[in-house]
């Protein structure tokens, strides 16, 4: 044990280096105008025109440098991330997928409706693309909207299989833009997916190097002002350990990983262009691995017009939180003549994905703080009698170096943890009461603090939802803020509730759902046509996204028969989540949280529908 917190402390103090180093230069890169040193990368417009029908990938190993080692990864022609699919609602598509892996592959289309046989689950759907195939996907567009595409075989997706997908819409869509991105997010590592979760089951916390120490606990219990202080932090220690979780454990990363846009390093300056007074579309996928994102670009409101690729009452933020395998599209005007910094930090804030959209290339923005580690309170863990108890991180966890050298940014750094984004229960994404949520607020005639016309960006026959600012003065999106355009097909009450516990043990690196492992469990069972509720209650201190294949999952959040379509949906700790849905297709359809190495660990299940 010596030999292995020795090892951690030197890993420690590498990738703290690393990470001054590289978060120097960056804070200086974005005061400064373009420098090819810096290589600012220009992103290409989704195209316009008539989608094709036919499309050919081919799967294969690739070198690539992400952090200046060179690795390989699983790509799909030749890229990370893989080529843009585009189609056309109502149409037959087929996709020809020749694997030049040595393993056997698949591709699952994450959030589209396909018959059971082109899900593309390997020992579930079909048998999987051995090494040499060629298989052919064919199917009918049945919806259309922003989604993506990844491997569904082994830990493939982690290492680098993953493609953004948009299917236009037959009829005008509900609101108007001027120019339409694509924006990735990912994270890469450059240990093979294989080591890593190796790494995550060897040693508890293998990436947490924010753990309260003996002698930091020893200090606080030495400063504290009272007795009462000091009974409450010995209180709140021994709670942790009876959980057998860590309070700083707030993901599973650490400072190894890249946070990418586009596929780019901050660094490297992915940016989207614009014209002052142009409407942006940006369509937000979150195709990491491992890492959920808060997403902002300061200065800059905006519209969210699309949840999952289904369109929803305009919701106009600062920021919104995006869990892994969500998509959101959201519209934005900028007005003036410079650029702005589309910034994505982990929730663990241990990171960030960066981009720029800017008038002309070359061009960035200030980039904000990190802010303070975020650290756990019993609060968050639903522990109400613990309520006072003093926070095992208060005064020992260090802040993460800032993004920025000069003083100008102090004032935009992000907010203490239980006063912001940083923790789950902030008010932006705060479920607790998902089932009886706020109504939505009609839209006021003004909204103080906003620069742009709500009406120019998306023209919707619909008020707009009105979202109140937290604290700190920043809007963020919850999901009772959530409502479709159109009515659901299917306004029945659920005939029956499926209950789906996400449980785990933190220390042991396994997880689970109703306490069973995936080679352990029995598939839940439904009828075609059934109308049912699955509740989701969360007993882990982590978030969940949670993706069923085959279906939408209509968010339980108060709006009735305008509640949203959902693919996946966050579970935060100690929370519950409800959503009602109705199978169109029979089969047997897999069920998980998209966390890579949580699935990967034992927390799926199968959905038989017959």
């Amino acid at each position: 044990m010596k030999q292995i917190k020795t090892i951690q402390h030197e890993r420690l103090n590498a990738f703290r280096r690393k990470f001054l180093l590289q978060s120097s230069a960056l804070g200086a890169a974005a005061l400064l105008p373009w420098d090819p040193a810096f290589g600012a990368i220009t992103a290409v417009e989704i195209p316009k025109g008539r989608p094709a029908k036919q499309f050919d990938l081919t799967i294969a190993n690739t070198k690539i440098n992400i952090t200046g080692r060179e690795t390989s990864a699983i790509t799909l022609n030749g890229t990370m991330p893989g080529p843009l699919l585009r189609f056309l609602e109502g149409d037959e598509v087929t996709v020809n997928v020749t694997n030049k892996l040595d393993e056997a592959t698949a591709i699952h289309w994450h959030g589209l409706l396909v018959p059971n046989s082109e899900d593309g689950v390997p020992g579930v759907t079909f048998p999987g693309i051995l090494p040499g195939e060629t298989f052919t996907y064919r199917y009918t567009l049945r919806q259309s909207g922003t989604y993506w595409y990844h491997s569904h075989a082994g830990l493939q997706e982690a290492a680098g299989m993953f493609a953004p997908l948009i299917v236009e819409p037959r009829e005008p869509e509900p609101f108007q833009y001027d120019r339409d991105y694509v924006v990735v997010l990912s994270d890469w590592n450059d240990d093979s997916p294989a080591q890593v979760l190796a790494n995550l089951k060897k040693v508890d916390g293998y990436y947490n190097y924010r753990r309260i120490t003996t002698p930091q606990f020893l200090k606080q219990l030495a400063d504290a002002p009272d007795e009462a202080t000091r009974k409450a932090i010995w209180a709140d220690r021994m709670e942790w350990g009876k959980m057998r979780m860590d309070p700083t454990d707030y993901s599973d990363g650490g400072e190894e990983w890249s946070f990418l846009m586009g596929g780019l390093r901050p660094d490297q300056n992915w940016t989207a262009l614009f014209k002052p007074g142009e409407r942006v579309r940006l369509r937000v996928i979150n195709a990491s691995p491992m890492n959920l994102y808060d997403f902002q670009i300061p200065g800059l409101p905006m519209m969210i017009v699309q949840a999952d690729g289904q369109n929803v009452q305009p919701v106009q933020v600062d920021e919104f939180r995006i869990g892994n395998g969500e998509t959101y599209d959201v519209i934005v005007e900028p007005k003036e003549d410079k650029p702005y910094t589309i910034f994505a930090p982990t929730i663990a804030r241990i990171g960030y994905a960066r981009g720029t959209l800017a008038p002309r290339a070359g061009m960035s923005a200030e980039v904000p703080s990190l802010g303070p580690y975020p650290v756990r309170t019993m609060a968050d863990m639903g522990m109400g009698a613990m309520d006072g108890m003093a926070s095992m991180g208060d005064g020992t966890m260090p802040e993460p170096p800032s993004t920025q050298t000069n003083d100008s940014m102090k004032g935009m750094s992000m907010p203490p943890p239980n006063e912001g984004p940083a923790m789950d229960s902030m008010a932006g994404m705060d479920m607790n009461n998902m089932s009886e949520p706020t109504a939505p607020v009609p839209e006021q005639d003004t909204m103080p603090g906003m620069d742009m016309a709500p009406a120019k960006v998306a023209e919707v026959p619909s008020t707009r939802i009105v979202v109140a600012p937290d604290k700190d003065g920043l809007r963020r999106l919850a999901y009772q803020h959530l409502r479709s355009l159109e009515p659901n097909k299917d306004p029945r009450p659920p005939q029956r509730e499926i209950l789906v516990r996400l449980t785990g043990d933190m220390n042991r690196y396994f997880w689970s759902i109703n306490d069973k492992k995936f080679s352990d469990s029995t598939p839940f069972k439904v009828k075609l046509g059934e109308r049912f509720r699955i509740k989701f209650v969360n007993t882990t201190m982590m978030e969940h996204p949670m993706h069923l294949h085959g279906v939408f999952m209509e968010l339980v959040n108060g709006n009735g028969e305008f509640a949203p379509r959902k693919h996946t949906v966050i579970v935060a700790p100690a929370q519950t989540v409800e959503v009602d849905a109705t199978y169109e297709d029979e089969g047997v359809w897999a069920f998980h949280c998209h966390l890579f190495y949580h699935a990967a660990a034992g927390m799926f299940q199968l959905m038989e529908v017959a």
